[in-house]
């Protein structure tokens, strides 16, 4: 019996075509207990389809849709079945809801002798001057909401996905091009200075503003240490996946407890430009039990 826990996330951009280019074999070979999507894009029969018919085979799911057809949509495969699990962020007005179903997917699993939260996230993309960067604000403000309720109430919770926004310099290859983008901007940027900043004591942000500091660990940031990226999302434009010139937008953010329990950490990077299923590559980590 494993000592450790593999928990997997990825933006599948549309899990149809995901398994149509190879993300099943992926699935059989990745060892994960547990695997958080993004961008499903699928009806429930559609996935538990493309699920059943893996080799491994043997998974429960957990599907989120968004209420807009054909768009976001999160989910979460597990070898055992949830002890429960909830549905979008509670500090959304209706409006903001219905922009933002279909992004957020809680889980609690057993976990040792207790139990571990599973979030499987997909924050808005945004855009500067638009209604989507106004949805994304408010995306950001319920998820730090959440965030310290979840704080308070949790020893282990694992927040993992596409969170849309790279945090620093070294998360982004060609920071200097989009520091006026939505994803690099720093009023976002400043969002996860306070994520990750000292619980309760003053953080100031990348844009000059000050608040309290949330606790949480970037498991990525911390297991790679002070490098440019590992990366996980490379634009179709160009040459960016064959020159390595990508985004870190997909991580694990952690309570401090759970983060003390990191065993290993990856970005499973496909081998060559033809063989990836996703712009998104998987990132893969194990917990101790």
């Amino acid at each position: 019996m494993a000592d450790f826990l593999r928990v997997a996330s990825v933006n599948v951009n549309g899990i149809r075509a995901a398994f149509r280019k190879g993300m099943g074999d992926w699935l059989d070979a990745s060892g994960a207990d547990i695997v958080a999507l993004q961008e499903v894009r699928a009806a429930d029969a559609d996935i538990a389809k493309l699920v059943a018919a893996a080799d491994a085979g043997g998974w429960h799911v957990l599907h989120d849709p968004c209420q807009i057809k054909g768009r976001a949509g999160v989910a979460i495969l597990s070898r055992v079945p949830s002890l429960g699990h909830r549905v979008g962020l509670g500090a959304l007005d209706a409006q903001e809801a219905v922009q933002s179903s279909g992004r957020w997917l809680e889980a609690d699993f057993a976990f040792g002798d207790g139990a571990l939260t599973v979030i499987s996230n997909y924050t808005h993309s945004g855009e500067v001057d638009t209604p989507r960067q106004d949805a994304k604000w408010a995306f950001l403000d319920a998820m730090g909401v959440r965030m310290n309720e979840l704080a308070d109430e949790r020893e282990h919770v694992a927040i993992v996905g596409d969170f849309n926004v790279g945090h620093r310099e070294l998360d982004i290859k060609n920071w200097r091009g989009n520091v006026k983008r939505s994803g690099f901007l720093p009023r976002e940027r400043a969002y996860f200075d306070r994520f990750f900043g000292p619980r309760g004591e003053t953080v100031v942000g990348v844009d000059g503003t000050e608040g309290p500091g949330f606790g949480w660990i970037d498991v990525g940031r911390r297991w790679a240490g002070e490098v440019d990226g590992p990366y996980s999302w490379w634009s179709n434009r160009g040459q960016a996946f064959d020159n390595d010139t990508g985004w870190r937008i997909d991580y694990h953010v952690v309570t401090p407890a759970l983060g003390e329990r990191v065993a290993d950490y990856r970005v499973d990077r496909y081998p060559s430009y033809d063989t990836r299923w996703s712009d998104h590559a998987p990132v893969v980590v194990d917990y101790r039990l």
